[in-house]
């Protein structure tokens, strides 16, 4: 089960009022293993309110870092199976 949970709202020194937001839920390890995953702020400022994501940059990199490694294999794997230059090996 996951669900959102809301932090205190707090007032910052330039009269913007943040609320935080983050998710919980328990894994399938059981109910101890309950973990918060942040998802974002909304800030409340001038009587406006926007919502502010968190972006988890560790997991983008990873992604990108996998990608590549990924593009690298296969490219790898497609020259020795065919390389890209003639055979001179017939006669």
């Amino acid at each position: 089960m996951e669900m959102r949970v809301y932090g205190e709202p707090y007032e910052t020194a330039h009269g913007a009022t943040i609320i935080t937001v983050a998710r919980v839920g328990g894994s399938r390890f059981g109910p101890r293993d309950v973990a918060a995953v942040p998802v974002g702020v909304f800030v409340v400022h001038g009587g406006e309110v926007t919502w502010r994501p968190a972006v988890d940059e560790t997991r983008i990199a990873l992604m990108a870092v996998s990608i590549g490694l990924a593009s690298a294999v296969i490219a790898a794997l497609a020259v020795l199976r065919r390389p890209p230059w003639p055979d001179l090996s017939r006669s």
